[in-house]
């Protein structure tokens, strides 16, 4: 059985002017557990509504989504979210948003403060403990939303565009940490991105949605670059260059396709 599974899933959104959209079509798709999943296509097709019907934030109009075969119908503590503008809570330190998710789940507190520790330093903000998120950069509190959900060890990481405000060293470290960290604990990943080389270099699988409105999976890519996988230098294996100018290809012929103002069926 697949670790996720996204079954005929449309999704209705009502416009401003109280109009139904059809912004999801009958998206159907598998992900088995450790794979890294990533899902490209362009701007307003529908990614991040995806991504929120598997975190279970909403609910699909038609279809199912399911994990280890149970059906998506709340949040749960094995799907931990990376949101692309951060979601601290700024009322709380560096150190309380990380350890938010530890309390929730009442772990022991030295367990607790094993996971801070860890987590804090591998996305390199110690000595920022006590800072609230208004007193962070932007790439900061990036960081801290990624040690925050990885610190709750999730079986699967859904992330929303989560590198894009990081600056380039930093981000070219954390990609590499995170890879390491999926391929050492065995997590799922399910990864909104607009960035083509992160996908190919990070990814075992890339999804293409088409143009929004009624958004379906167009094209499926399975990335031969063989693991366990620096993601910097996956850049220079012989496959990358290929797969990128075909998904780059396909992702332009789409985004020159004139949208259409379709109503739900």
């Amino acid at each position: 059985m697949s670790q996720v599974s996204v079954t005929n899933v449309s999704k209705v959104h009502i416009s401003i002017k109280g109009e139904p959209l059809l912004a999801l079509h009958d998206v159907n798709f598998q992900v088995e557990q450790n794979e890294f999943f990533s899902i490209v296509g362009p701007s307003g097709c529908g990614k991040t509504t995806l991504l929120n019907l598997l975190a279970g934030f909403e609910q699909p109009t038609r279809g199912e989504l399911r994990v280890g075969g149970q059906l998506i119908t709340a949040p749960g503590w094995e799907r931990a979210v990376v949101f692309q503008e951060y979601a601290l809570f700024p009322w709380y330190t560096v150190s309380q948003n990380i350890r938010y998710g530890l309390k929730r789940k009442r772990l022991p507190v030295d367990e607790q403060n094993k996971l801070f520790d860890h987590y804090i330093g591998l996305v390199g903000l110690r000595g920022f403990e006590s800072r609230y998120p208004r007193e962070l950069s932007g790439g900061m509190r990036q960081r801290v939303s990624i040690a925050r959900a990885l610190a709750v060890n999730p079986t699967i990481l859904l992330m929303d565009e989560p590198f894009a405000s990081l600056d380039a060293i930093v981000r070219a470290r954390i990609v590499r940490d995170v890879a390491q960290l999926v391929e050492r604990d065995r997590i799922t990943v399910l990864l909104v991105t607009h960035d083509l080389e992160e996908a190919i270099s990070l990814s075992d699988t890339v999804h293409l949605l088409s143009q929004g409105p009624r958004a379906r999976i167009l094209h499926e890519y399975q990335v031969p670059i063989p693991r366990p996988r620096d993601p910097v230098r996956a850049r220079t294996h012989p496959a990358f260059a290929a797969l990128y100018d075909r998904l780059w290809s396909d992702l332009s012929q789409e985004v020159d396709r004139t949208p259409r103002a379709e109503a739900a069926a």
